[in-house]
């Protein structure tokens, strides 16, 4: 498996985006960026 630094992941704020940033962060070592844009919806 390659190295990951970064991750850059588009967040909704539910409990499954919430519960990924940390797994990420746990199992790859890594700085995970968070994207979250109001659409209007």
């Amino acid at each position: 498996m390659s190295d990951v630094n970064k991750v850059v992941l588009a967040y909704s704020g539910g409990l499954d985006t919430s519960v990924i940033v940390r797994w990420l962060q746990d199992n790859y070592q890594c700085e995970v960026v968070t994207f979250t844009a109001d659409i209007g919806q």
